[in-house]
């Protein structure tokens, strides 16, 4: 991963930013290191541009707006503190680069750190979770940080081959041996050689193949249909699954011993409804892929955001996407209303109850996420600075009187920043 380097003005006036960017498992360069190629400059209005084409500039404006980088001038990102949940999710996205991973609520941060650290092994993994929720994104970054990297990432959907060439599809064939192999294929697993294979909707797999995808798995080498010879293979592989293995196994539909071999260790991805917080930074990630080659890119205003926000998105990550896509066809300008967020069907509030927000879902709105960065910005520069309630307002660019206002608004949440020993420390 490419690091961030963020100028010390940037750094002064958009704390929560680059504490934001920390959170979400970005690598922020520390003071002194010396840049690589790849890096990303993150800057100030006013700071010198050195590197455009990896320059990202974020300016304090009233009108929020976002301009992609083109004839030598960098990405410039302008928006205010009102602004600051859709500002900072461009921002990420600029900077990160479209092959990182889209994460911002804690589960799929969470998610994202434990691939990161199975990705350092080479045991087989088995990805669970509901169709759309982005379990092929998590094997990606698996391969992605991994020591084979370097190697191909193949990528196959059980479920869509054909049964009767699944076999020799993934292992191979020699030619003629079977009619119309008028030339040898190595299939799948050869192709993925030194590198990963996804097996996607492994649950779709028959009974008969999963005992010869078992003998793989074992003895790391593939038998090609029409040879005698077994031929080896060095490949990690990943298993997804949107249906419960378990289950499958206990209806005679999954073997047990396949189902154990696969799951030596187990990730799970959660529903988009879950994790409301990823939202905004998804969409954000979207309207960059979607509007490229535009000159100017449309902004979600905060009731477009709060309107995709309290959905409950049964088709998950795949369904955001088609409405993301169809709200810059409506939208036409540069911003994107409420009325041009349309569902694939009626909207449904979000009554997820599994959250870690300690707010309602009918709360949970732009408003409220940023609330929620802030406080964690404040609570950390107040760590930082021993508990100064000046200093503290000094080093994130507001008034001391502002700082008052942010504390109480927090107590009035139920986040308690100062503790009580500490608010009586400095009364």
């Amino acid at each position: 991963m490419s690091s961030i380097f963020p100028s010390a003005a940037l750094v002064k006036q958009k704390y929560a930013l680059i504490s934001a960017l920390r959170a979400q498992g970005l690598a922020i360069a520390e003071s002194g290191a010396v840049p690589q190629a790849g890096d990303m400059f993150l800057l100030a209005e006013g700071d010198p541009v050195e590197h455009s084409a990896r320059s990202v500039v974020v300016i304090d404006g009233p009108v929020p707006a976002i301009v992609p980088a083109s004839a030598g001038r960098p990405a410039t990102v302008t928006y205010s503190a009102a602004e600051a949940g859709v500002g900072n999710s461009f921002v990420r996205a600029l900077v990160a680069g479209p092959t990182v991973p889209t994460a911002a609520d804690p589960e799929s941060l969470a998610l994202f750190t434990l691939a990161e650290r199975v990705a350092q092994s080479d045991i087989t993994v088995l990805i669970n979770g509901p169709t759309g929720t982005g379990k092929e994104v998590v094997a990606r970054a698996i391969h992605a940080q991994s020591a084979r990297a370097a190697k191909p990432f193949v990528a196959i959907n059980c479920a869509a081959l054909p049964e009767s060439m699944l076999e020799a599809l993934l292992f191979g064939h020699q030619k003629g041996a079977f009619t119309g192999a008028a030339q040898a294929g190595e299939g799948f697993f050869r192709a993925a050689d030194g590198g990963t294979l996804l097996l996607d909707e492994i649950a779709e797999m028959p009974l008969q193949l999963q005992a010869k995808l078992l003998r793989v798995l074992q003895e790391r080498e593939v038998i090609p249909l029409g040879a005698s010879m077994p031929q080896s293979v060095d490949v990690r592989v990943i298993a997804c699954a949107n249906r419960d293995l378990q289950a499958e196994v206990a209806a005679g539909r999954f073997r047990a011993d396949l189902y154990y071999r696969l799951s030596v260790f187990p990730l799970t991805t959660k529903a988009l409804g879950e994790r409301r917080m990823d939202i905004p930074a998804l969409a954000a990630t979207m309207i960059l892929r979607h509007a490229a080659g535009r000159t100017v890119m449309p902004w979600p205003s905060t009731a477009a955001i709060e309107k995709l926000a309290m959905h409950n998105w049964p088709g998950n990550v795949r369904e955001l996407e088609n409405v993301i896509q169809r709200a810059l066809l409506f939208a036409g300008g540069a911003t994107i209303e409420a009325e041009h967020i349309v569902f694939d069907r009626p909207m449904v509030a979000n009554d997820t109850d599994d959250t870690p927000l300690t707010v309602t879902t009918a709360e949970a709105t732009l408003g409220k996420v940023v609330q929620m960065s802030e406080f964690a910005a404040i609570r950390e520069m107040l760590a930082a600075c021993g508990g100064n309630r000046l200093e503290t307002a000094k080093r994130l660019g507001i008034s001391e009187r502002t700082l008052r206002y942010r504390l109480a608004k927090a107590r009035e949440q139920g986040e308690e920043i100062i503790r009580p020993s500490s608010r009586a420390m400095m009364a």
